[in-house]
């Protein structure tokens, strides 16, 4: 305990020191961060729906209908039919006979693991997982094997390197940190060859990509038997907090008789699944949300590359400004804030050593103005 001080001002030195601001009022375009308005390009809510009339609505009046929390586990007493309407909404939303809530995205991936692996198993991961992927894997028991990003032959290599059993493929759709797409094509090709399961965090994807939201399933017209295991998460798109599992009947009983972190935690509150069952009605109702991301990305990539910006290639709303060094992007950050704008700089041990950067997020809020004026004022500083 004596060593944490020393530690944490070494991490000052290296401009990896992190620290928390205090947001008052809702998300938006523009927040109140730390008493100071600012037009921020951060946040995860990418259609805008976090606070929609319609959803607050859904949660004051589940609220009033369930009370403020579960006052259980599922397996007690704390599923309601709030709950029960959500799951059955969400698995005809993925295409998938059944799926389950789970508190978060990182609860979610944790509980698949634990309940699919042990030890002797294989589970395969893309090297720039989100960090719950990979935590889920170490953490099952399973012989945890890392391949080249988004390298479909490299993982296949792997999968003939390894030894027969239970083998798991793991992958984000949409990597949170560069914005990138996995080649979900090429993958469900090798697992099926290869005779592997194949699960997609699609956190970042659903709601935003595919015709209808679907994630990025959708966007590579891929199905249940392309992919078995769909994870999505609600408080990003979606608006509210939570996650899901979307698959085959077998899968979700499996998970209900032996995910850990699904059996063994308290259900989200009912008035959140309401107000999700309302996110879900509007992504689906109003595509315009998503048109108009997809022309606030082409406007930044467009005015960004005339001004000779190096964006990684990106078609989501996560679009990273790499710096590099790690000092470097933390005085850009605060440059930015000090002209009114909150991009945060994203700095190892998230993204590997030498790439930090400004991760610039866009959502249905964001304005054309908004755009130019981020594009002005990264000209001035970057």
């Amino acid at each position: 305990m004596r060593e944490l001080g020393k530690q944490l001002q070494q991490r000052r030195q290296a401009g990896l020191y992190r620290s928390r601001k205090v947001q008052d009022g809702m998300q938006g375009a523009e927040v109140v961060l730390d008493g100071k308005t600012c037009l921020a390009f951060c946040s995860n809510d990418y259609l805008g729906l976090s606070h929609h009339p319609k959803v607050i609505k859904a949660l004051q009046q589940g609220a009033e209908q369930y009370g403020a929390g579960s006052g259980a586990a599922h397996l007690i007493n704390g599923h309601s039919r709030a709950h029960h309407a959500l799951e059955e909404a969400l698995a005809e939303f993925s295409g998938r006979p059944r799926a389950l809530l789970f508190s978060t995205g990182y609860m979610a991936n944790l509980g698949v693991m634990s309940a699919l692996l042990q030890r002797g198993d294989h589970v395969f991961e893309d090297r720039l997982n989100h960090a719950s992927l990979i935590d889920a894997g170490l953490l099952s028991g399973a012989r945890l094997s890392r391949y080249a990003h988004a390298h479909a032959d490299n993982l296949q290599q792997k999968l003939q390197a390894s030894k027969p059993g239970t083998r798991l493929v793991a992958t984000d759709g949409v990597f949170s940190m560069d914005g990138d797409l996995a080649p979900l094509n090429e993958l469900a090709q090798v697992c099926k060859q290869e005779e592997a399961s194949l699960m997609v965090d699609d956190a970042h994807g659903i709601g935003v990509l595919g015709q209808h939201g679907r994630g990025t399933l959708e966007h590579f017209g891929l199905n249940m038997d392309d992919v078995p295991i769909l994870m999505g998460t609600l408080g990003k798109a979606l608006g509210t907090f939570g996650a899901f599992i979307a698959g085959s009947e077998d899968l979700i009983e499996t998970l209900i008789n032996q995910a850990r972190s699904y059996i063994y935690t308290t259900a989200p509150p009912p008035a959140v699944a309401a107000a999700t069952l309302v996110s879900l009605q509007l992504l689906k109702q109003e595509s315009w949300r998503r048109e108009k991301l997809q022309e606030l990305i082409a406007q930044f990539r467009q005015g960004a590359a005339a001004l000779g910006l190096e964006l990684m290639p990106s078609p989501t709303p996560i679009q990273p400004l790499m710096i590099g060094d790690s000092q470097r992007a933390l005085n850009c950050s605060e440059a930015l804030l000090a002209k009114g704008i909150y991009i945060p700089a994203i700095r190892p041990p998230t993204v590997p050593e030498g790439s930090a950067r400004l991760r610039i997020s866009f959502n249905a809020d964001h304005e054309p103005r908004h755009v130019e004026q981020l594009l002005d004022v990264l000209d001035a500083i970057v």
